[in-house]
């Protein structure tokens, strides 16, 4: 049974519908790892277990990415069960390059897209 790991973060971007948002993250520890695990709106997303937490957190970040999630940044807020408040900086995660779209669908998807002249 997993417990927790005594350390939180605070995640901070945008989602797919570009609207802001500022959660916390737990981790679990479990007998081979941590989990990272974040509740956004009706979406709970726990990654699968990693060597540390700022494996899983790298873990949680490609998964939000891989939903549209952009900006996204994180700030750790509990160590060792220890409130640290704003005192540690702001980690920044480059978004990853969109795919470009190709084909039939792309074509029209741009074609009806454009607005008028």
């Amino acid at each position: 049974m997993p417990d927790p790991a005594g350390e939180k973060h605070q995640l901070a971007g945008f989602d797919a519908q570009e609207r802001g948002f500022n959660r916390p993250v737990e981790f679990l520890r479990s007998a081979s790892g941590f989990q990272a695990t974040l509740r956004y709106e009706a979406t709970r997303i726990v990654t699968p277990e990693a060597l540390s937490p700022a494996e899983a957190l790298q873990q949680l970040i490609l998964l939000l990415q891989q939903r549209g999630y952009t900006q996204l940044r994180s700030q750790q807020s509990y160590r060792d069960g220890i409130y640290l408040g704003s005192q540690e900086l702001w980690v920044e995660y480059p978004d990853r390059p969109a795919v470009p779209e190709v084909g039939i669908f792309a074509l029209l998807k741009k074609w009806f897209g454009r607005s008028p002249g």
